[in-house]
């Protein structure tokens, strides 16, 4: 009679850093993090609803309500991330988003937000354009010249 392979042994938290620490338990878990709309610290916006997420970015209003015009931008087509947060946001998968800015494209009405691949690209546009707004994995928000104004949970 064979015997079941033993599992890995894991090495516990408290030897590794802590950030790799957490990155380990989100991941074994299964876990996600949350995810952070974000705007340049400058940015006289404190806060946003999911609608009023929703509509920027789906291209319904261009402006704040502060009267500043939005500089939009989206993670990378691939990224999982951008699939939770336009889920979270408008309620629709990511062929329906896809499908949504076709439309919008072929009648000239407007141009879908700029596309940026991974969480520092996202930091990095954020914080060097005061009108911009981005979304990023929330563990990446570390930075104190973006300010967070709307957090999406798990």
């Amino acid at each position: 009679m064979r015997r079941a392979p033993r599992p890995p042994v894991f090495d516990p938290p408290q030897r590794l850093g802590p950030r790799v620490a957490l990155a380990m338990l989100l991941w074994a878990g299964g876990a996600q993090a949350d995810i952070a709309v974000i705007v340049h610290a400058d940015n006289p916006v404190q806060s946003l609803t999911v609608r009023q997420t929703a509509e920027l970015y789906l291209g319904r209003v261009r402006t704040f309500d502060t009267g500043q015009y939005a500089v939009v931008v989206d993670q990378g087509r691939d990224d999982p991330l951008r699939g939770r947060f336009f889920k979270d946001v408008s309620g629709m998968s990511i062929g329906q988003v896809t499908a949504y800015w076709s439309r919008l494209q072929f009648t000239g009405q407007v141009q879908p937000p700029r596309s940026i691949d991974g969480d520092a690209a996202v930091l990095d546009f954020v914080r060097r354009n005061p009108a911009a707004i981005g979304y990023v994995n929330s563990t990446a928000m570390v930075d104190p010249r973006v300010k967070t104004v709307l957090v999406l949970r798990e």
